[in-house]
């Protein structure tokens, strides 16, 4: 069909948009030939007119369906233009998060600015060994390709990985690298990648530069070649770098900088070393300033020159070759500061004694003034003589910029070539892979010389790039014999020859540099003239004379001439060369330039056969006198333009792989999309080139079969014919008519551009109408069934709503009659409730207002009788003041009027004085005195005679008193020494008194105290027994509330203790299989270091012909079992050590011998220790013992009840300290008999004696506080009961203690009150004391020791958190390490009680010797009493009873020499499918059992352990000689677990003799212990187990991909889509197809080999589970890497297979086995795949659903959902964002894929036979005729 009738309504276009470059729109009306004008419509609603070019009247270009959009191969695309290449990358990059993408030969890859998980180990083992189009686009899809082809056709290949600077190149070709050393096999042992990514610090450094598009632009370009062997592994690498841009050492643009290293180094001048570079800030550089962005935002020079230092000891460059690095770095720095002074046009100076100078020549170790004079001079030479001219300024600055760049050259070289010999192989190469990191298409707003070459370059690639897929597709039209015509593409020739014939640019480039006066001008106008308007690719720009333009394959570039000529000549004077060759200290100097005295040409071949393109890229062209060869005068444009043919040889003899880098946006923002700039590059890389190239021939094909499944709907029934290609010719007849549009070739259909388009539209359509009958018949029957159940309901409820009211009615009717009775009753009710409230009401506020009335009248009255009381009082004292204030008034007039009277007496008398009438009656006063004395006189005397009368009489009776008093005063004398002894006995007793007072205040004191402590006590006692009774109270109400709570708790208690306890059950195994997993991990790693091991002393005896003489080495496999394994019980003896040592003289020991020995003297240290303690134990306790008893002496006797109450509390202490020395040994014999990390955790046995010792330990604590309670009760009573009135005595004062003390008859009484009183106190303070140290010593032992368990359970858990840590490889050493710590102290332990009782049975021994002996003498002494006539006449019986001949014990003999035959028959030699073995499953088994039995009923250690150690090594070498058959390691998995469970039932072990019958009781072994055996076998049996696996993942590998996913299960679900260049592997079963029966039948010969073997049950069921879990991780990761199968379709597929295996595992009886669960995460992505992905509920359904799935497996299903069908929906951006914002917390690996090699750690149940061992039969037919049944 014509192309212009797909312009119809509704179709949608692509038309031209400066911002967005493209923009879809839709027409609104059919186009019309002719029209002139389309009418559209934008997306986002807008209407346009979209004028046609009246020229050329080309259509605007068609919009691919939805359907096609986001394919992973462009060339898949239906219409193959620009807008839909920029649409497709933009829609995988930005909706789908995919960064690479094909386009036919080509790899597209955006550079996301965001670190991916798509890189890891997984991923490159997903990719290894698949098909290029099996797999989504991947950088290791193009490398796995790569390295199969060099496999495969012999042949070099090369990845050519191109782009703008920052698109990601390195990056890839990192990748790339890291693929090949993965894959290869070489990455633990060449580490090539290593030492490449290694290289990469330096020459980022010193190649890499910022511009302005690029912080981090490599200004050059490498080429590495992957050096492989012959078995195709990594031997080595090789670097070629290509155009170094010098230029920019003496130069940066505006915003740009110089190389990387400079600034590193001025940001690390600081350092002691860098001192003497006498460097500083960049900005005082000339060479590092120009460009004003000293500093990158981000980047720290300083830490980047850490890691350059680094990078260059990792690559063997000594400190002192970095130094001199660094030196010559810092002089090229201090030689651009060189300044120049003119002293005339023609000729300049340098200052003197110049610092920059003088610095360039220290660092460089040359004279100043030499440097300084040719650095202003040149040396010319003629024919005849030699001259030395003067340079002027400019030339000189020149010369100087010229020397810069020389030397940074040559020390690129030197670098570059230090990096070749670190990655140098030593083998011979094979073949190799080249990776081409090379700059892009380059253009800038200012191009010059180093533009132009990149450019060239390009040019050059991008014509090999076009001629290869030009050759590509006429190839694929010739395989399939379909006629062809030439495509016309676009050929650079013109452009190439443009710039490198004969008077090309180039050419005329160099002719300009050898005329003596040749200028960019004169080159200029040189262009102009040669090609202006003769070239249609060569232009001149209008405005500029100096410039030309030159129109490349990706767009047209100007080029400014200045500097073309200075550039390509590369001029530096010779003498300055010279100078710097001359310098004797600095020897890396010399080194630089040593080089260019052996040029070589650049066509010519080193001697290793490659070219150093690196250097002749960089070398100067500076002639040399003396050299008439011209060879070296090569311009720098001619030994690139060399260089260049040379690669494009080297890419030619290779098969190139292309890799195209694409930079999004120069902002670095991840995951922006910048249209303009993406379509730039795609122009200049050749993608759409390409593009182009296959839209001008047959772009779309199919295979027929994948043209019959996707349009068969096309087909009528009658169409269909048996031939599958002549049904295709025929139906494409009808629906394309032009028969130009497509061809039919011997395997495929090739279309035009736009016909699948047509093709699917036509599809589309059909499908819609076939959609919109079914739409329509299926809603019409809806509705139908909808209106029947809508009427049928309608009568329905009818019927019940008129019932319903009828009822109603009535009622209300009821309610009515019933509502008017209550109101009645309810209404008086209410009045008189109402009235009897208001009359109480009324009768209650009488009574109050009466009440308060009576009140108010009485306070009245009170306040009255009160006021007049006072009233009273107050005008008494108002009299009384009244009438004492007049009182005094009248008091104090009366005292003044007297005393006025007085003074008035007074002044008389004194007047009176003075006369003489006052002297007469003074007189006559005296007379009268006179006479009255005179009276008084006569009056005494007569007294007088009296008195003396009275003192004659007293003078008598004093006499007789006298003689009275004398004698009373003799007495008193006596008295007195009486007194005086009194009084000294006074103060005696007073001494004596002040003493006893002063042990009295103590002992007043300390019963303060002890009371004040009591009362304290009691006061805590009383508010401990108050807040006791407070929560008894309380507990007694809450009690109720618990009960109830309890008993509705409880269900949800168990349930979640339960839960709890399944969880932890989970994780104790999960921890259990994880170290099950290190453990057969590393007995993987063993066998297999075994295995190689064995591999090269295989070759090592091919290689030695002549066997040397001397001794034979016993077999590896053979010492390390014994030296590690196996020691018998019997060997423990030091008799026995001599003999072993004669037996085996020449066995090494093994590494387990020494830690054994150094164990086993940390065991005798600590039993040592231990006993030391027990013996301070024992003295401490006899210590105690007799200190009680002493105290008990010193004690006075106490009460009866007293005592009775002691012994008891003794006795209860002695059996508390019983029970917890029992609980104590429950515990650690619970710790020993496991010790594992998990017997700690909750739940353990270990955990649970542990809790249950902790309660006990506080309820005896709780115990303990009761009985101290007692003790001090009754301590308080003693006190009261010894002193009952010590509390009176405490109340009285000092004087009545002294009264109380005279009162005393006897002194001593107070001394002993105090005395007795002070003994009680210490008697009950010694038992308190001695009962709470014990206590206490009870309670720190019962701690240290649960402490230690703490301890012990801290460092277990401490190990485990460590060794979680720790890198696998790590873990595995320390867990092992731990495990042989354990086993170690384990077997000391068990040898400890092995010698016990071996002591105990060589006592027995000897004791049997002994009585047998006297049993002997007694039989000889009977003998001897019997005569012989007796013996004749009795019969002689003899001792032994006749056995009986078919009565068996279940062994079987053989002799020493037979054993080696026995292992060859029952072994080596022995087939699986032997009729003889499969009557008994597990025979040979048996057999070596029987044969074990017998070795041990005749105590023959050497028999055990020789047979049991053959017949491991024979069963380890029939696997290694047949260990890729099924059979065989099934076989032997089988009856090695066989052998291992007879081990165990007949090793005398109770746990293993549970299920025993008498007989067989009665085989057990006797002699030997063979526990150590039982370890080697299981570990054998797991080395067969992980055999096994890999075996039956050998098998599935090929079946899973194309059974689970490619092949339709149910035909006609899912469509094919158009695959583009790169083929699918098709979904077809064809013949060698494989099929979901195809691993069903597989599943069930597995399952009937296991079960024809006699394998165990659980066993199966763990090789069952193994096997669905490799087919559900295998399916899982190809549905994650591979886009075309996450769609709905693929969902129905794959939950169809799942649930055929899951009838698989019911028909097998399997379902128990786990194998279901592995395959949970396929069922959740292929729901995944079929749920609605829509809302937030779906959302929300989604992040619930799949928990066995990762955030990163979810989101990537998401992104890689593609519809197959127009009907479905893809998946929106927000969608997934919400998905990722809900699964934000969720904790899960990051990892992207399962890892499909993983094993799960296996395990083996204990399995008892039935089978009697005497009944076994030995078939004729294994040739065991030399054994004989016992």
């Amino acid at each position: 069909m014509a192309a212009s009738e797909l312009y119809t309504k509704y179709a949608r276009v692509w038309i031209p948009d400066p911002e967005e470059v493209w923009k879809s729109a839709e027409l609104l009306k059919d186009y019309k030939p002719g029209d002139k004008v389309l009418q559209l419509r934008l997306e986002e609603g807008k209407d346009l007119e979209y004028c046609l070019d009246p020229k050329t009247k080309e259509l605007p270009p068609l919009r691919n369906p939805d359907i096609l959009v986001g394919e992973n191969d462009l060339t898949a695309l239906s219409y193959l233009h620009e807008p839909a290449v920029l649409h497709n990358l933009k829609v995988r990059f930005i909706d789908s998060k995919l960064i690479y993408t094909y386009c036919g030969i080509v790899l597209v890859a955006i550079n996301p600015y965001e670190q991916l998980p798509i890189y890891g180990e997984d991923i490159i083992n997903a990719y290894s060994g698949q098909n290029m189009g099996d797999m989504d686009p991947h950088i290791f899809a193009v490398a796995e390709e790569a390295y199969k082809q060099m496999a495969r056709d012999e042949r070099n290949q090369s990845i050519i990985v191109s782009g703008e600077s920052g698109a990601g190149k390195t990056v890839s070709a990192k990748y790339a690298m890291r693929y090949f050393a993965t894959v290869s096999g070489s990455a633990s042992e060449a580490n090539v990648e290593e030492k490449v990514l290694a290289s990469n610090p330096i020459m980022e450094s010193i190649g890499n530069a910022k511009t302005t598009r690029n912080d981090n632009s490599s200004r050059f370009g490498k080429y590495i070649e992957i050096g492989f062997d012959k078995r195709y592994r990594i031997i080595g690498a090789n670097m070629r770098t290509y155009l170094l841009e010098k230029s920019r050492v003496v130069f940066q643009a505006e915003e740009e900088r110089n190389y990387h290293i400079f600034y590193q180094l001025c940001a690390s001048a600081a350092l002691p070393e860098f001192k003497t570079l006498r460097l500083g800030n960049a900005n005082h550089f000339h060479y590092t300033k120009q460009g004003g962005s000293p500093v990158i935002d981000g980047v720290d020079d300083a830490k980047e020159m850490v890691n350059t230092r680094q990078a260059c000891t990792l690559l063997g460059i000594s400190d002192s070759y970095q130094m001199g690095i660094f030196r010559i770095l810092a002089g090229i720095l201090h030689l651009g500061n060189v300044e120049f002074a003119s002293r005339d046009s023609d000729s300049c100076t340098v200052p003197p004694k110049h610092e920059p100078l003088t610095i360039f020549c220290d660092l460089m170790g040359v004279e100043y003034e030499e440097m300084a004079h040719w650095l202003c001079h040149r040396k010319l030479a003629t024919a005849t003589e030699t001259y030395i001219k003067p340079i002027s300024k400019l030339h000189a600055i020149n010369a100087r910029d010229a020397l810069a760049k020389h030397i940074y050259a040559n020390l690129f070289n030197w670098i570059v070539d230090h990096v070749n010999k670190a990655l140098h192989a030593t083998v011979k190469q094979h073949s190799f892979i080249g990776v081409l990191d090379i700059y892009g298409f380059e253009t800038f707003e200012i191009n010059s010389f180093e533009q132009f070459c990149i450019n060239y370059a390009n040019e050059k690639l991008q014509q090999q790039f076009n001629m290869h897929v030009f050759k590509l597709e006429q190839e694929e039209y010739m395989k399939e014999q379909i006629p062809w015509t030439l495509i016309d593409f676009y050929d650079n020739q013109p452009c190439i020859n443009l710039i490198e014939a004969k008077m090309g640019v180039l050419d005329l480039l160099d002719e300009e540099c050898k005329m003596p006066k040749g200028s960019d001008d004169s080159w200029a106008q040189k262009l102009y003239n040669t090609h202006l308007n003769k070239c249609a690719l060569f232009e001149k720009p209008r405005l500029s004379n100096k410039a030309f333009i030159i129109k490349h394959f990706a767009d047209k570039v100007e080029y400014q001439c200045e500097g073309f000529l200075e550039k390509n000549k590369d001029t530096v004077y010779e003498e300055q060369i010279k100078v710097l060759k001359s310098s004797k200290k600095f020897k890396l100097l010399p080194e630089l330039f040593q080089d260019e005295e052996k040029v070589l040409s650049p066509t010519s071949a080193t001697p290793s056969g490659r070219v150093p393109l690196s250097r002749t890229a960089v070398k100067p062209a500076k002639a040399r006198p003396g050299q008439a060869s011209k060879e070296h005068k090569k311009t720098v444009g001619h030994q690139f333009r060399n260089s260049l043919h040379l690669l494009m040889e080297t890419l030619n003899a290779t098969t190139p792989h292309y890799v195209r880098c694409i930079k999004p946006n120069d902002f670095k923002f991840p995951f922006t999309f910048d249209e303009k700039r993406a379509v730039q590059q795609l122009r200049a890389c050749g993608v759409l080139e390409t593009i182009r190239i296959s839209a001008a021939g047959f772009p779309s094909r199919w295979t027929y079969q994948e043209f019959f499944s996707r349009y068969r709907v096309l087909m009528k029934q009658r169409d269909v014919l048996g031939d599958r290609k002549q049904t295709c010719k025929n139906v494409l007849e009808k629906l394309i008519q032009d028969k130009d549009k497509y061809q039919f070739g011997k395997t495929k259909i090739f279309f035009r551009a736009g016909q699948v388009a047509y093709l699917e539209k036509i599809r589309a359509d059909k499908l819609r109408a076939a959609c919109i009958r079914i739409q329509k018949t299926i809603r019409g029957w809806l509705m139908r069934k909808k209106y029947m159940r809508m009427r049928k309901a309608a009568i329905t409820i009818q019927r019940h709503v008129r019932g319903y009211q009828a009822r109603c009615y009535a009622k209300f009717l009821r309610r009515t009659r019933a509502a008017i009775t209550i109101q009645k009753f309810q209404r008086m009710y209410v009045v008189r409730k109402r009235y009897q409230r208001m009359r109480a009401t009324t009768i209650a506020l009488q009574a109050l207002l009466r009440g308060y009335m009576v009140r108010n009248k009485y306070q009245m009255m009170l306040r009255e009788h009160k006021t007049v009381i006072i009233q009273k009082h107050v005008r008494g004292w108002l009299a009384r003041l009244h009438y004492r204030r007049v009182l005094k008034a009248i008091v104090y007039l009366q005292c003044c009027y007297r005393r006025m009277m007085a003074k008035r007496e007074l002044k008389k008398l004194k007047i009176e004085a003075r006369s003489v009438e006052r002297y007469k009656k003074l007189h006559i006063g005296l007379e009268n005195k006179i006479m009255q004395l005179q009276r008084k006189i006569d009056e005494q005397n007569k007294e007088y005679k009296s008195l003396l009368e009275k003192m004659s009489n007293l003078e008598i009776t004093y006499s007789t008193e006298t003689e009275k008093l004398r004698n009373d005063v003799e007495r008193l004398r006596m008295s007195e020494e009486e007194a005086k002894n009194a009084t000294n006995r006074v103060i005696s007793l007073q001494e004596e008194i002040a003493k006893l007072r002063k042990e009295l205040h103590q002992t007043q004191s300390e019963k303060k105290t002890i009371e004040e402590w009591a009362d304290k006590y009691k006061h805590d006692t009383e508010q401990l027994v108050s807040e006791l009774k407070e929560q008894n109270t309380l507990l007694k109400t809450e009690k109720e509330d618990l009960n109830r709570r309890i008993h509705d708790q409880a269900r949800e208690i168990t349930e979640s203790m339960e839960r709890k306890l399944v969880e932890e059950t989970k994780q104790l195994e999960l921890d259990l299989n994880d170290e099950r997993l290190r453990y057969q991990n590393l007995l993987n790693e063993f066998s297999r270091l075994e295995e190689r091991y064995d591999d090269l002393k295989d070759e090592m005896n091919l290689m030695v012909s002549i066997p040397k003489p001397g001794h034979k080495r016993t077999d590896s496999t053979h010492s390390s079992n014994e030296s590690e394994y196996t020691f018998s019980s019997e060997i423990t003896e030091a008799e026995d050590l001599p003999v072993r040592m004669e037996q085996e003289p020449s066995e090494k020991k093994a590494p387990l011998d020494m830690s054994l020995f150094l164990k086993l003297q940390k065991r005798v240290t600590e039993l040592e220790q231990e006993k030391q303690s027990l013996q301070d134990e024992l003295d401490r306790k006899e210590e105690q013992a007799l200190r009680a008893k002493a105290k008990e002496e010193e004690r006075p006797p106490m009460r009866g009840a007293e005592l009775e109450y002691e012994s008891l509390k003794r006795q209860e202490l002695e059996s508390e300290n019983k029970k917890l020395k029992n609980e104590l040994n429950e515990l650690q014999k619970a710790l020993t008999e496991t010790r594992a990390p998990e017997v700690t955790a909750p739940g353990a046995p270990a955990y649970r004696v542990l809790l249950d010792q902790l309660t006990s330990v506080s309820e005896e604590l709780e115990v303990r506080k009761e009985e101290v309670l007692i003790l001090r009760s009754q301590l308080v009573s003693q006190k009261e009961a010894i002193q009952p009135k010590e509390d009176k005595n405490t109340m009285t004062d000092a004087t009545l203690l002294l009264e109380d003390v005279q009162k005393m008859k006897d002194k001593g009484e107070i001394a002993q009150a105090y005395i007795g009183l002070k003994e009680t106190n210490r008697l009950l303070e010694s038992q308190l004391q001695s009962q709470k140290k014990s206590h206490e010593n009870e309670l720190e032992s019962l701690r240290g020791e649960i402490q230690s368990l703490k301890e012990e359970n801290n460092r277990q858990q401490q190990l485990l958190a460590q060794n979680l840590q720790l890198p696998p490889e790590a873990r595995i050493e320390a867990s092992l390490q731990h495990e042989i710590t354990r086993l170690t102290n384990e077997n000391l332990d068990l040898m400890e009680q092995l010698e016990k009782q071996d002591k105990t049975v060589r006592k027995l021994k000897k004791q049997l010797k002994v009585f047998a002996k006297k049993i002997g003498e007694l039989e000889v002494g009977q003998m001897e009493n019997i005569s012989p006539g007796q013996i004749i006449d009795e019969p002689i019986r003899p001792v032994n009873i006749p056995r009986k001949e078919k009565d068996f014990q279940g062994m079987l003999e053989y002799k020493k020499e037979d054993e080696q035959k026995l292992v060859k028959n029952l072994i080596l030699e022995l087939k699986p499918r032997g009729v003889a073995v499969n009557l008994i499953p597990g025979l040979p088994a048996y057999i070596l059992f029987m044969c074990v039995r017998h070795a041990d009923y005749l105590n023959d250690d050497q028999k055990v352990r020789s047979l049991l150690t053959s017949t491991i090594n024979g069963i380890k070498k029939v696997l290694k000689k047949r260990g890729d058959d099924f059979e065989t390691v099934s076989f032997w998995l089988s009856n090695t677990c066989r052998f291992l469970h007879c081990l165990k039932q007949y090793s005398g072990e109770e746990g293993f003799m549970k299920h025993n019958t008498p007989r067989q009781n009665e085989h057990c072994l006797t002699n030997f212990d063979l526990a150590e055996y039982r370890q080697v076998l299981s570990d054998l049996a797991i080395q067969i187990y992980q055999q096994l696996v890999r075996v039956l993942e050998n098998i599935l590998q090929p079946m899973i991909v194309s059974g689970m996913l490619e092949h339709e299960t149910i035909q006609g679900v899912s469509g094919v889509k158009p695959t583009g260049l790169r083929k699918r592997t098709s979904s077809i079963a064809d013949e060698g197809t494989y099929t979901l029966d195809s691993i069903i039948r597989q599943l069930n010969s597995f399952h009937s080999v296991m079960c024809q073997h006699g394998m165990d049950p659980e066993l199966i069921k763990q090789v069952v589970k193994q096997m669905f879990y490799i087919i559900g991780a295998v399916t899982l990761n190809n549905l994650l890497l591979r886009k075309d199968m996450c769609s709905w379709s693929k969902g129905m597929q794959i939950r169809y297979n799942v649930s055929q295996l899951e009838e698989w595992l019911r028909d097998k009886n399997l379902m128990n086995s786990g194998a279901k669960e592995t395959l949970e995460p396929l069922i959740q992505a292929a729901q995944l795949l079929q749920v609605k992905k829509k809302t937030d509920e779906d959302a929300e359904a989604i992040c619930s659903m799949c928990n066995a799935l990762t955030t990163a497996q979810i989101v990537k299903v998401l992104n890689l959902y593609t519809p197959v069908n127009e009907f479905e929906e893809r998946v929106l951006v927000s969608f997934i964002r919400t998905i990722q914002v809900r699964l934000r917390d969720r904790k899960d690996s990051p990892q992207l894929l399962m890892d499909a090699k993983h094993i799960f750690p296996v395990t083996f149940p204990f399995n008892p036979s039935s089978l009697a061992l005497e009944t076994i039969q030995i078939p004729a037919s294994l040739g065991l005729g030399f054994i004989s049944r016992v």
